[in-house]
């Protein structure tokens, strides 16, 4: 028993050692006794933070993820998906399939957000839902016309469909229950799940915001940058970020009609853009054949990667998938550095072209999308290996999603909640710098001051002290005594200005300036 005791101790002491920033600052040479107990507290603090992440580690978070492991000089990019089905147990090895409707392609993919669903749609009009943990095919449905994106809404009830004339929202029996005539022809579809907002971007470079719990339009923006279809929202913040074919990449809220940074990421267009999932770091891909890796907190670049990719998508352990042709990488940042390099490859089948590359949640599974049908693969170490129940829950009964989407319509945040920063939401505004009074307003508040002077009532005394000349004199005194700060504040300002000119003078004009009598 106490064996047991002291390897759960020494099993501890080294998860918190991983949370722990370092060794404890010594503070016996500290002589000034305040800022001694103020680092004193504050060591104090991070000990007992580290001791809670810690417990929270061992009970919450039991299962761990991990990563392929070369050995020797065996490298992970030539591991190939069939010598890691070999190795998988069989509910993995299922995971891995081909799905090859060549008459219907390509095809446009989106998971729900706890990766249960699956919703594909076939640019000749192939609507279908897969359910994931049994790979049942729920409802497909041929809608006759062009589909270009599908997007889920705020879960598996519903989503919407970019068709050749407008956007229709569908529900999980392929029903159709809105038509969206006000966003025109749709490229691409981006959901804002805390917001509920509905965003697109259509043919003419509009775009649009729409409220799918009250069905009222949000925002109507025209970028001014041409038709794109490379849109992404950040989900940290729920910005949306266009890339346009002038290499420029804007990023919007609704409630701005221009765009909150335009920045210059590549010299040509640009083709592919993707989100990290702490919402700092974004992936961009140009026609040049490069990626780049920003640093969205300085708006720097941090990598430049020599390769091109038509599509790009982070998962949630960070790993990111670049797709073009009939080729995709995987990417891996495993230094915690952001130095992004090779981690796995895959080669679809000759003639595939791949149009869109999408991460399943929870799962290390990569879902492609490609113009014979769509794909999946395994990719270790992509899904995050504990989920919470009360965010998105993978085993959700459908009295849980009642109840979730209850709560998540009480918890939905407005649209001005949308900035750039969202830590500030919550905060008080800085005191604003008050600003100096005009000479109109200064000129009326002497006048205001004179007139109470004028009107003020003396007091009748004895004889002798209640003349007029007195009271006239008094009164005389009294509009003096009004004026006198206006005329010091007026004086103040002619000095300070008068010093200001001559400081700006060049030192060689100087001599001639009036000097003060003495």
């Amino acid at each position: 028993m106490g064996a047991k005791k002291e390897n759960s101790d020494d099993e501890m002491d080294e998860k918190v050692k991983k949370y722990l920033r370092g060794e404890a600052a010594n503070l016996e040479g500290l002589k000034d006794k305040k800022l001694k107990g103020q680092l004193a507290v504050r060591e104090d603090l991070y000990g007992k933070s580290a001791k809670t992440a810690a417990k929270i580690e061992k009970w919450l978070l039991p299962s761990e993820g991990g990563y392929l492991e070369a050995e020797g000089i065996e490298k992970t990019w030539r591991i190939k998906q069939e010598s890691i089905a070999r190795e998988v147990d069989i509910l993995s090895s299922r995971n891995q399939y081909d799905i090859v409707l060549p008459e219907l392609g390509p095809y446009s993919l989106d998971f729900t957000s706890n990766g249960r669903y699956m919703a594909a749609a076939g640019r000749k009009g192939h609507l279908a839902i897969v359910d994931m943990k049994t790979l049942n095919l729920i409802k497909e449905i041929q809608v006759r016309e062009t589909v270009r994106d599908v997007a889920y809404l705020h879960n598996e009830l519903f989503f919407a469909a970019a068709q050749k004339k407008y956007p229709y929202i569908y529900n999980r029996d392929g029903t159709e229950l809105h038509c969206l005539k006000e966003h025109g022809a749709v490229l691409r579809l981006q959901f804002l799940k805390n917001h509920f907002l509905l965003a697109s971007i259509n043919k003419f470079g509009q775009l649009r915001y729409q409220d799918v719990t009250m069905g009222e339009m949000i925002g109507n923006f025209r970028t001014g940058l041409g038709r794109t279809d490379v849109m992404q929202v950040n989900p940290y913040n729920g910005v949306v970020a266009l890339g346009h074919s002038s290499g420029t990449v804007t990023m919007w809220k609704p409630t701005s009609a221009v765009p909150l940074v335009k920045m210059l990421s590549h010299p040509g267009p640009v083709s592919s853009l993707a989100f990290h999932p702490n919402g700092h770091v974004m992936a961009t891909s140009g026609r040049e054949n490069k990626i780049k890796i920003w640093d969205l907190r300085k708006f720097e670049v941090i990598q430049t990667l020599p390769c091109h990719a038509k599509t790009l998508n982070f998962s949630q352990k960070g790993l990111l998938a670049a797709g073009t042709g009939s080729f995709i990488q995987i990417l891996a940042d495993f230094s915690g550095s952001q130095n992004y390099s090779s981690y796995m490859t895959h080669s679809m089948a000759k003639g595939y072209q791949v149009g869109k590359v999408l991460f399943r949640p929870y799962e290390d599974v990569l879902g492609i999308g490609h113009s014979m049908g769509w794909s999946s693969i395994l990719i270790p170490g992509s899904g995050e290996p504990n989920f919470d129940s009360w965010v998105a829950n993978p085993f959700e009964t459908s009295k849980q999603r009642r109840e979730k989407e209850v709560h998540s319509l009480l918890d939905k945040l407005p649209p001005e909640t949308i900035m750039l920063d969202p830590t500030k939401v919550g905060t008080v505004r800085a005191a604003q710098k008050k600003e100096k009074p005009t000479k109109k307003e200064i000129e009326a508040e002497m006048e205001a001051a004179i007139e109470t002077a004028k009107d003020t009532d003396f007091k009748k005394k004895t004889k002798g002290r209640n003349k007029p000349s007195k009271r006239a004199t008094k009164r005389r005194e009294m509009i003096s005594r009004a004026k006198r700060p206006f005329l010091e504040q007026r004086t103040q300002e002619h000095e300070t200005s008068r010093k200001k000119q001559k400081t700006e003078m060049p030192k060689s004009l100087q001599r001639f300036v009036r000097q003060k009598a003495t």
